[in-house]
């Protein structure tokens, strides 16, 4: 191993002790990358953090709208959702985050890579999955599997004796991940999961009860199932789930509270804020539903499973994945049009979509009076649709 090491450093807890144990240990200089993806901590503050704990070098890298344009958005165009509920919001920011440490960890000359998951968590696998798809040759260092921390609060400790500072306190043991796209809570007392989630947890969501706004509807717009303007304004990928976070946000829109099935094998309970996605994902699904054939719609949801199984398991630079990724690209480049949703008191509810692209015909549609359907014709398709069903019956000799 070269006598460098790129740590994936968020200035938290576990990465801030990582920075001494990695020097301690491998007796190497320790370079802290510390990706913004829009989780609006003091990166400043951090980086001036890592460098007092050790680090040799902090690189502070912008990374909101290529995440949000190269994750996020394919993902909602592909209508990948986790077990029915989990919108993949540190999932999908694992890859992006990754892809930048190699690229450092190269250009610098280190010789490994580090993070600072634990080793009963799926972000290791996301972020070292990431890694043998990008630089094979680099050492891969989990400090989590290896040293005598086993809690947070031996972490603490460690921390107390290094002189490193960190935020959390003990009476505030949660850990927490925020990008742009969600804000994640899990542990302490949420660990059990008869306890509801205290009301102080929340951070980027309004408590629906307590939500005294009125109802408000915003548009928003899609070109080839890709997000381009809220309210007609065309804006660029990361203000524009910043501008839905905030409206959906203020209406409580976006809590989900579940136990998933972690690919380590074991359950977890998480609690989950992910406003302007849960408006997004409303918005393109009713969308889709006027520009998608039933056999395509049908057939594409299976395939949304695949791909949320596939960036929750931290295979997004698969080759699967990209194949998905051009599939959902033909199925919707005609999914393009405006979509108002209404919030209201944690809801986000679509209550109009438009396109130039509609299948939707009112003339066949309508109940009233038309001229382009034959009501009689649906005689003989039942009778053919219906024909298996009565060859049974015939079958087994029955009158």
């Amino acid at each position: 191993m070269q006598n460098r090491i790129a740590l994936a450093y968020s200035g938290g807890l576990d990465t801030s002790c990582a920075i001494p144990w990695l020097k301690e240990r491998y007796d190497s200089d320790v370079l802290a990358v510390i990706a913004d993806v829009g989780q609006e901590e003091d990166l400043e503050a951090a980086s001036a953090k890592a460098l007092a704990s050790g680090a040799s070098a902090v690189f502070v890298e912008d990374l909101r709208d290529e995440f949000v344009r190269d994750y996020v958005f394919p993902a909602v165009r592909a209508g990948a959702v986790y077990e029915g509920r989990y919108l993949l919001g540190t999932s999908l920011a694992r890859p992006v985050i990754a892809k930048r440490q190699v690229e450092i960890a190269l250009r610098e000359g280190a010789g490994a890579v580090a993070h600072g998951c634990t080793g009963k968590g799926n972000d290791q696998v996301r972020f070292e999955l990431a890694f043998h798809a990008l630089a094979p040759d680099l050492e891969v260092i989990a400090p989590w599997r290896i040293w005598d921390i086993r809690s947070r609060e031996d972490a603490l400790a460690y921390a107390a004796r290094h002189g490193v500072p960190v935020e959390q306190s003990r009476g505030d043991l949660y850990s927490r991940d925020r990008n742009l796209f969600h804000l994640s809570h899990e542990g302490e007392d949420l660990e059990d999961p008869w306890n509801a989630p205290q009301k102080e947890l929340f951070r980027m969501s309004e408590d629906p009860q307590d939500v005294t706004l009125p109802a408000e509807t915003l548009e928003v717009s899609f070109e080839a199932g890709v997000p381009v303007a809220v309210d007609g304004d065309a804006l660029d990928p990361a203000p524009l789930l910043a501008e839905l976070n905030r409206r959906g946000g203020a209406h409580g829109v976006g809590r989900v509270d579940i136990v998933e099935n972690r690919l380590v094998g074991m359950k977890s309970r998480g609690v989950y804020e992910t406003p302007g996605g849960t408006i997004l994902h409303e918005a393109k699904d009713a969308l889709a539903s006027l520009c998608l054939d039933r056999a395509t719609s049908h057939f594409a949801a299976g395939v949304s499973l695949r791909y949320a199984e596939l960036v929750y398991d931290g295979k997004w630079f698969s080759a699967l994945r990209e194949a998905l990724d051009a599939f959902f690209a033909e199925v919707h480049r005609n999914t393009t049009g405006d979509v108002r949703v209404r919030l209201h008191r944690g809801a986000a509810q679509a209550v109009g979509r438009r396109s130039p692209t509609s299948l939707y015909r009112e003339d066949f549609a309508t109940f009233g009076e038309d001229e382009v359907y034959r009501q009689a014709d649906a005689e003989g398709f039942i009778r053919l649709f219906g024909l298996p069903e009565r060859i049974r019956y015939l079958s087994r000799g029955e009158r």
